[in-house]
């Protein structure tokens, strides 16, 4: 295939809530633009896109997948996305990397969870959107109610492009307001779309939203604007490029629509990616950074520039290793090219490139700016990095991942598999940089950060299949920690004699308490030598050592003061281990007299989510210990901050998700450590003398 020029590209993410019909819709292009023969079925698992073990048996599609055809000799990049919230990552990885977002909306169900986080990518990215309506002919279909509640949610500017002449099933037609025509499909029949006029039924209806059109897109521009006032109207082209600059704009968001598995409204879909969705070119220049003073730059989508590409995913497979897919914004890109990754300079040879149709890859000589492909043999080169001829000082902007909020410690089932996990893990953690992985170093644990339960079942599926290594999860321990309500005194003395030279050991210690999150610290106050300045550092390890087990549920003592004030020694029996004994002694008998405590560690949680689930919210929070600092309204959503013991966050993403089904975010952070109550005392001293 020969190199296809930015002008003659569109590079297009598809998108939506899990179920919305993004793989149906991919399905049904590619079958119009004639890359299958027969559209496949996510029942029979047979796609183009979801061909991976894990979506095929899940039903469900779990990883970005790109394929690429020709319409009216135009290129263009279609990258299907999961719709399920625990994969965004991946849809902002690919939205990153394309020029218009296509947002699908399932006509029966309208906007939902995933439909909101995606507009507020979009926002992030700043990319021209569209909406796509699916399932205009299946049962309880509601069109002009999901309109309004896209304008409800997303403003005045979404503004429909057509609409069905019936809904339901047996739908086949729909009528353009911008072509002012009718459009007749045969379902199931690639290229048969017929343009007639529109018939009296529906003309007075298609003049009220021609007219609410032109209004729309000439209000983006001045000169449209003046000449609309003159004129009253706008012709077809002028309509189609200020909707095309208006998209770019952000200033309008038009509305499609479809009914995929039968081919309805596809054939005109891929017209309007042709003639409306903005090339690279009309896109504009890609905001980078200068890797010399982090001051923007802009790279213009130039193939005889300097090359700079950006890899938005890395992927491994069995017997090829790694596969980078990138998107080239400036220059050309051919297989040997040397290359810079900026981030690490390490020097980079891509082997053969490839353009992707779903699994299938086809070789190519070059991909110019503004193209989209795959390539091999990164020696080290990963997701967000990016390449670029010597010298030239910029990088691609990188993809922020949403932050992951599940965590589970995880524990192998065969005893030696620890470095075999660790490996897995990071080599996952490249594909997919969505989760992370910390360890625990006061528990030993190894934890998993994750966006969710199905995330997490994912990558503990993939950690098993190729690295052939089985975990098991595990609570994650809570750091609790012990501390002293009242100043106390007490001596500690150790005497042993056993033949020869004994052992002796004699201090009086006496403990403050200190101010929350001071720690520990160690003074003396010895006058007189009746304990030599030698055995000092005995007594304070001593002391540092006894802290680390609280008398009450076995967690390390904080927030004291330790003063070594008085003892004795002897000139032949006392030692540095001595001390040391003796002063783990005073500390046991003094921190009895303390009256201890329990401290427990206190997150900041804001929860975000539509304002009818506010008072579950709330009171699961208060169910939980929890404890509620205020609540704001933002646009169409409340924010509740709050503050929730760390014990609670497991079951509360559980209970979250099920009181909002999944219509609510949330993030958190260590506050601060506060007095634990009763029951969590007594439980945890249960358990330390289990």
């Amino acid at each position: 295939m020969q190199a296809v020029q930015p002008d003659q590209i569109r590079n297009i993410v598809i998108t939506g809530h899990a179920g919305s019909g993004k793989t149906i819709l991919t399905e049904s292009l590619a079958l119009s633009m004639g890359l299958i023969n027969r559209a496949g079925s996510i029942e029979e698992g047979n796609t183009l896109s979801d061909y991976s073990p894990d979506e095929i048996s899940r039903k469900h599609s779990l990883n970005t997948s790109l394929l690429n055809g020709i319409w009216n000799g135009c290129k263009l990049n279609i990258i299907d996305t999961p719709g399920l919230l625990d994969f965004h990552g991946d849809v902002k990885s690919a939205m990153r990397v394309a020029d218009t977002v296509l947002v699908t909306v399932n006509a029966s169900t309208g906007v939902e969870v995933g439909t909101d986080a995606i507009w507020e990518y979009t926002k992030e990215y700043y990319k021209p959107t569209v909406f796509v309506l699916t399932k205009l002919d299946a049962d309880r279909t509601r069109f002009n109610e999901t309109i309004q509640e896209l304008q409800d949610h997303f403003g005045h500017l979404v503004t429909p492009i057509q609409f069905p002449a019936e809904e339901g099933a047996g739908h086949h037609i729909l009528i353009d307001i911008l072509l002012m025509k009718q459009l007749e499909f045969h379902p199931d029949k690639p290229g048969s779309m017929t343009v007639s006029t529109i018939p009296d039924l529906y003309l007075k209806r298609a003049e009220e939203l021609h007219q609410q059109l032109v209004e729309a897109v000439a209000e983006t521009d001045e000169e449209l604007m003046e000449k609309f006032f003159e004129v009253g109207s706008l012709t077809e082209d002028e309509l189609r490029q200020g909707i095309k600059s208006a998209l770019v704009s952000r200033t309008f968001f038009p509305v499609f629509c479809t009914s995929p598995l039968h081919l309805i409204g596809s054939e005109r879909l891929l017209g309007a990616m042709v003639n409306l969705f903005p090339s690279p070119i009309e896109r504009g220049p890609e905001h980078s950074l200068c890797t010399v003073g982090e001051n923007e730059q802009l790279l213009e989508p130039d193939p005889l520039g300097a090359t700079v590409a950006f890899i938005f995913k890395t992927m491994s497979e069995p017997r090829i290793g790694e596969i980078s897919y990138l998107r080239v914004y400036s220059g050309h890109l051919e297989s040997g090219h040397e290359l810079q990754d900026v981030q690490t300079g390490q020097v980079e040879k891509p082997g053969q490139i490839y353009t992707v149709v779903g699994e299938k890859r086809t070789p190519v000589d070059s991909l110019l700016a503004g193209d989209i492909g795959m390539v091999v043999k990164l020696k080290d080169a990963h997701t967000n990095d990016t390449l670029a001829d010597k010298g030239t000082n910029c990088r691609i902007s990188p993809i922020t991942f949403p932050v992951p909020v599940l965590a589970t410690a995880i524990v192998p089932v065969t005893q030696g598999d620890e470095e075999k996990i660790s490996a897995g893990l990071h080599h996952l953690h490249e594909e997919d940089p969505s989760f992370s992985i910390e360890h625990d170093v006061e528990f030993n644990q190894t934890i998993l950060k994750t966006q969710g339960e199905t995330h997490l079942d994912i990558i503990l599926s993939r950690l098993e299949k190729k690295f052939n290594v089985k975990v098991e999860t595990a609570p994650v321990r809570i750091p609790y920690r012990e501390t002293i309500r009242i100043q106390a005194s007490a001596q500690g003395r150790h005497k042993k004699q056993s033949g020869g030279r004994g052992q002796y050991g004699d201090v009086w210690v006496r403990l403050d308490p200190a101010p929350r999150d001071s720690g520990f610290e160690f003074s003396s106050e010895v006058v007189g030598g009746v304990v030599p300045t030698r055995y000092i550092p005995a007594v304070e390890k001593g002391l540092r050592e006894a802290i680390a087990t609280g008398t009450i549920s076995g967690y390390p003592v904080v927030d004291l003061k330790a003063v070594v004030y008085d003892g004795s020694y002897h000139p032949v029996d006392s030692s540095e281990f001595a001390f040391k004994i003796a002063a783990a002694l005073a500390f046991k008998a003094a921190i009895e007299k303390a009256k201890p405590m329990v401290l427990e560690p206190i997150t900041e949680l804001t929860v975000t989510a539509p304002d009818q689930y506010t008072g579950e919210i709330v009171g699961e929070i208060s169910a939980k210990r929890g404890k509620i600092l205020g609540m704001e309204a933002d646009v169409r959503m409340q924010v509740v901050k709050a503050e929730l013991p760390q014990a609670a966050l497991q079951t509360f993403h559980h209970a979250l998700t099920r009181l909002t089904q999944g219509r609510a975010r949330y993030s958190y952070r260590f506050s601060h450590y506060e007095e634990a109550p009763a029951e969590v005392v007594q439980q945890l001293a249960a358990e330390k003398n289990a």
